[in-house]
């Protein structure tokens, strides 16, 4: 559960949020229809205003809570299932305020002080069910990022019309590359035995002393008169004898 305290990205962040989000509404939603905690009694509309209501709040709050508590990804205690429940425990004191005061308001119910260690148990049930689906949800995000291989490092010299591209091949132009992708052409100033380096984890091979391919790009090879030659999408390439022995063995051509 180490990954829980993973940093993300902005766009992972933004997408925890609204992960977030979307374990509040369903838990509203399912509270709702269950009429959980003596609620079964109102009408659906009225349960769903309420439980809705205090889930979208809950998770606010609650979003506050744990950025504060885990701020800096550091950890309270040696366990993070403690850390959790010591997050979901600060969380519910001062909600189940908020939770007397909602149903003061929407069923007229009256709480006593006898009764306020009831419903904070009740709120800290719902906060700590909540809080461990979350924790699931980014600990699953955190070690699918971490097992994700790194892009290749060559992807991060495309010129930004191409970026996002699939790079089809590269092409030796002097002392300039040019590169074969699906958005198109552009060239980059660089050397193709430092590309080819720096392509490591995209499937393709050098295949000619000014020519590497990705083995995706290719729709056909040909031989003949001695020679062969790829063809690629939106390119012909032809094979050199020093290579040709790697592409067989490859079953390239």
């Amino acid at each position: 559960m180490s990954g829980f305290l993973q940093r993300f990205t902005p766009y992972e962040e933004a997408r925890g949020w609204l992960r977030g989000l979307a374990v509040a509404g369903a838990s509203g939603l399912f509270l709702t229809i269950a009429g959980a905690f003596g609620t079964i009694d109102a009408p659906l509309h009225v349960r769903f205003a309420y439980w809705m209501s205090l889930m979208l709040l809950g998770y606010g709050w609650g979003a506050f809570v744990a950025r504060w508590f885990f701020r800096g990804g550091r950890r309270r205690t040696s366990s993070l299932w403690l850390d959790a429940a010591l997050a979901a425990l600060l969380m519910s004191i001062p909600f189940t305020g908020v939770v007397a005061v909602a149903s003061g308001l929407m069923f007229g119910a009256r709480f006593d002080l006898s009764a306020i260690p009831v419903l904070f148990i009740s709120v800290l049930a719902v906060a700590i069910a909540i809080t461990v689906i979350n924790m699931l949800i980014r600990s699953r995000q955190a070690a699918k990022a971490a097992a994700a291989p790194a892009p290749p490092k060559f992807l991060e010299r495309l010129p930004l019309k191409l970026r996002g591209a699939e790079v089809w091949a590269v092409e030796a132009e002097d002392h300039y590359l040019r590169l074969h992708t699906s958005k198109g052409q552009d060239l980059i100033l660089m050397r193709l035995a430092d590309a080819i380096a720096e392509l490591d984890g995209i499937e393709g091979l050098q295949v000619h002393r000014s020519w590497w391919v990705a083995r995706d790009a290719i729709t056909d090879a040909r031989r003949g008169d001695g020679r062969a030659t790829l063809t690629l999408k939106g390119a012909q390439v032809p094979v050199s004898r020093t290579y040709a022995g790697v592409l067989r063995e490859r079953g390239w051509i």
